[in-house]
């Protein structure tokens, strides 16, 4: 068999493999979308479903979740906290980013570690932490409960958040010619106007590719909230979660099928500014 040959099998194999893996992944979360489309409320396929008969298909659990109070609350929550952890996230992680990124930044394995450490603790010890933190410490400090408030799920999120901010600036600024900033402010520019001018529209994708992430964190993020959110803080995920143990109805599908193409939409956004950062680095 000839070189070429071998390559192509190679090929055939790892596509077939790939398309294997893919499929392994995603056919149980693909399976809902359709199931969100039943006209009756059962969680599997009926035979008219299966005949494919239009009448078997409806928008009726759609229109649930749009005139459902239960619903519409938790989204206007979920935006709301997600918006502002994700500002809050995005300032923090950025600022601590171009800190990490000089070399006089003392300590700078050890402060990246704490930075980055939400991203691999638990987020049940995380949840617990929070929880003691808001509700026991501060109140016996200086006598501030945020527990069961707004203000304390969305600093709860951006503490959360705040990790992604800081892993995709600072991978964005390892390629930032340094000198760039150093012309700026040989020229007489202060060192805002130098972020402003400079830095900012170059690290640009980074710092946007981060605030997405932290903002489907705290958009889907329901252990820190089944700590801390009380009646007025219902979350989308956290009325799923009550949805499956209280009353199972399949407006649940409906939800996690805006889910799943929130988070498709995110990734090709996340994909395409990676690839306009790389073009422009490359420029």
């Amino acid at each position: 068999m000839s070189a070429s040959s071998h390559g192509r099998a190679g090929r055939i194999v790892h596509v077939a493999f790939c398309t294997g893996v893919f499929v392994f992944l995603i056919a149980p979360i693909l399976v809902m979308m359709p199931l969100s489309f039943n006209a009756e409320p059962y969680f599997t396929f009926t035979d008219g479903m299966l005949r494919l008969d239009p009448e078997a298909y409806s928008l009726r659990w759609y229109r649930e979740i749009v005139g459902n109070e239960a619903w519409t609350r938790g989204f206007v929550n979920s935006m709301v906290i997600g918006i502002a952890a994700t500002l809050l996230a995005t300032a923090l992680g950025t600022l601590a980013a171009l800190g990490l990124s000089s070399r006089a930044m003392p300590a700078r394995r050890l402060v990246t570690s704490v930075l980055i450490s939400p991203l691999v603790t638990p987020v049940i010890i995380s949840a617990t932490g929070m929880f003691l933190f808001y509700g026991r410490v501060l109140p016996d400090l200086f006598g501030l409960n945020l527990v069961q408030t707004h203000l304390g799920l969305i600093l709860a999120h951006t503490a959360l958040g705040t990790p992604f901010v800081v892993v995709t600036v600072t991978a964005t600024l390892s390629g930032f010619d340094a000198n760039l900033t150093r012309a700026a402010a040989s020229l007489g520019a202060a060192p805002w106007r130098v972020f402003w001018k400079v830095q900012l529209p170059l690290i640009a994708p980074g710092v946007i590719s981060g605030a997405l992430f932290a903002f489907a964190t705290s958009f889907e993020e329901v252990v820190v909230v089944l700590f801390m959110a009380g009646v007025d803080q219902r979350t989308i995920p956290l009325q799923m979660w009550s949805g499956i143990r209280e009353q199972i109805s399949p407006a649940i599908l409906a939800v996690a099928t805006f889910l799943i193409t929130f988070a498709v939409l995110l990734l090709l956004t996340v994909e395409w500014l990676r690839r306009r950062g790389a073009a422009r680095a490359t420029a």
